[in-house]
């Protein structure tokens, strides 16, 4: 049986981030679950092109915007189902039972959040956020059978909130894999972990509210 997942990892500058990332998805081309990897760069000025194309990967270059991207991605992939992560998250160790036991059904599954250190708090509401609101972040992994993701329309070609744009058209077809992601908490430590917490919450409010997200992608990255 050939192995079913494509696995897509938006990508800019990942250059130091990207090796642990593919590093830790090589237990599941080990299993038998991984048919291609596909890197979908924003225009990478460092090695990560370089390194994603040593590791065996596809890779598609495109304007730097991470919905773009993943929908790229996600377009150019041939699997039954499509595992979309991000390049500073690591999954950590048996990840591949809980993915393979989620493959017969019909719904969409995310993995719990853990920082590589510290901000075990929030990690905590970020996974309370997912299971209660069913709202996992894009550094939590999305699990998604290719039928699935095209019914509900794929990422949108924004800069930004393109996971929380996809999962709100999953509502009651998210579930809790038995699995951990485990992100960086970088951007958490230089800016600080109750800055960085408010200041994510509130552009998701704002998202809600109904901001144009040019104007959301603009504010979060100053």
């Amino acid at each position: 049986m050939p192995a079913p997942i494509s696995v897509i990892i938006p990508t800019l500058n990942a250059g130091q981030m990207l090796p642990a990332c593919l590093h830790a998805l090589m237990e599941g081309v080990e299993a038998g679950l991984i048919a291609e990897l596909i890197v979908s760069d924003g225009g990478s000025s460092d090695e990560t092109c370089a390194l994603a194309d040593a590791w065996g990967a596809s890779v598609i270059t495109g304007p730097a915007s991470r919905g773009g991207q993943l929908q790229r991605g996600c377009g150019a992939a041939k699997g039954d189902w499509l595992l979309v992560i991000h390049a500073d998250t690591v999954l950590a160790p048996g990840w591949t039972a809980a993915v393979a036991a989620h493959l017969g059904a019909a719904t969409a599954g995310y993995f719990k959040l853990r920082f590589d250190r510290g901000g075990r708090f929030v990690a905590a509401w970020a996974n309370l956020r997912a299971r209660v609101f069913q709202l996992p972040y894009g550094d939590q992994g999305l699990l998604i059978r290719r039928t699935l993701y095209a019914h509900v329309g794929g990422y949108p070609d924004i800069a930004l909130m393109e996971d929380v744009a996809l999962v709100r058209h999953l509502k009651g077809q998210l579930v809790a894999l038995n699995g951990v992601a485990v992100t960086s908490a970088a951007k958490y430590r230089q800016q600080g972990w109750v800055r960085r917490g408010a200041r994510n919450l509130w552009t998701l409010a704002r998202y809600f509210a109904g901001t144009d997200v040019e104007v959301l992608a603009r504010a979060y990255r100053r």
